[in-house]
């Protein structure tokens, strides 16, 4: 074919296999930097993208570039406006880590209700009075605040709903019902939520509109004893605020599977708190995650270099 594939940052050994089996020449990149990838690509057919940066001039650079295939779901590191002017598809994989970042999510909420971090390393320091000193709750009867109803959302509210037995409370303004969770209360109101939720877990992509959205504001309605769970993007948070609330106790805890920027720097005070689980943005990374972001990237790379329709198109490029 003599089509060239770009992969800045390494992925499962099936994912380039499938594309060496189809007679695509594999380009491993000498960086993920924007000058690294600039360079590599230049002769390239497409890029098989992880979180390095795709702007503007990575897409320009790119002389021969058809597609750019994201191992994962969200695309907020690829300019798809400037993909799209230049006849570029952008494609994503929906599909292959849902289900892994709502089990971590739902994960999470039963580490916060139950302590488990503090409890942990009190058994290990023979604090065994701690278990008498702690707060600790169930999830049944609470209610969860679901932000972003989409794919990732419903699943989690399908779990904590028939799994914990937990009341859904969601708050998408691009969806009427959360999928099969029939008596999931849908409200317009990003407010209530915060008002009323005993646990809120966040599914929101980082776009412009939702940078920082969780802020002081937000955060001052929530109950003292309210938990925030965030597996989606760090930036959807404010950082400073969330550390004001956390520290002084006004909300219970939280749990952070992303930071902004990341990896954090090692002077964020978020990472002093004992109130917080934090983790280096793993949630969508299960074994088997993994392979399904490598095979789906590189199956649309190969339906785009083709000649056909991406199964999971995020622009529209110009022909």
């Amino acid at each position: 074919m003599g089509f060239t594939v770009l992969i800045p940052q390494d992925i499962a050994a099936e994912g380039k296999k499938y594309l060496t089996d189809r007679g695509y020449e594999i380009r491993m990149g000498s960086g993920a930097s924007i000058e690294a990838i600039k360079a590599d690509v230049v002769d390239c057919d497409a890029i098989l993208a992880r979180t390095a940066p795709f702007p503007k001039e990575v897409i320009e650079a790119g002389k021969k570039l058809k597609v750019i295939a994201r191992h994962g779901v969200g695309v907020d590191n690829i300019d798809c406006a400037a993909a799209a002017e230049r006849g570029i598809w952008v494609t994503n994989a929906p599909e292959s880590n849902s289900g892994s970042v709502a089990e971590y999510a739902v994960g999470m909420l039963i580490a916060l209700a139950r302590d488990s971090v503090r409890c942990d390393a009190a058994a290990r320091a023979g604090d065994w009075e701690y278990r008498n000193r702690a707060k600790r709750c169930d999830l049944e009867g609470k209610t969860l605040g679901i932000v972003g109803a989409g794919r990732i959302g419903s699943l989690v509210a399908r779990k904590a709903r028939f799994g914990l037995d937990m009341k859904i409370l969601a708050y998408d303004p691009f969806v009427k019902s959360v999928r099969d969770v029939p008596d999931a209360e849908i409200v317009t109101d990003i407010e209530y939520v915060f008002k009323n939720a005993d646990f809120i877990s966040l599914h929101l992509p980082a776009l412009a509109e939702t940078k920082k959205i969780v802020d002081r504001k937000l955060l001052g309605l929530m109950k003292p004893s309210a938990y925030l769970v965030n597996a989606a993007r760090g930036e959807v948070v404010n950082e400073e605020d969330i550390y004001e609330f956390l520290k002084s106790g006004r909300i219970a805890g939280a749990g952070l599977d992303v930071l902004d920027p990341e990896p954090p720097r090692s002077d964020n005070p978020l990472l002093s708190l004992q109130n917080v689980i934090l983790s280096p943005h793993t949630a969508a990374l299960t074994a088997e995650a993994t392979l399904r972001m490598a095979l789906h990237a590189a199956r649309c790379i190969d339906e785009v270099l083709s000649g056909k329709a991406p199964s999971w198109p995020v622009n529209k490029p110009k022909l």
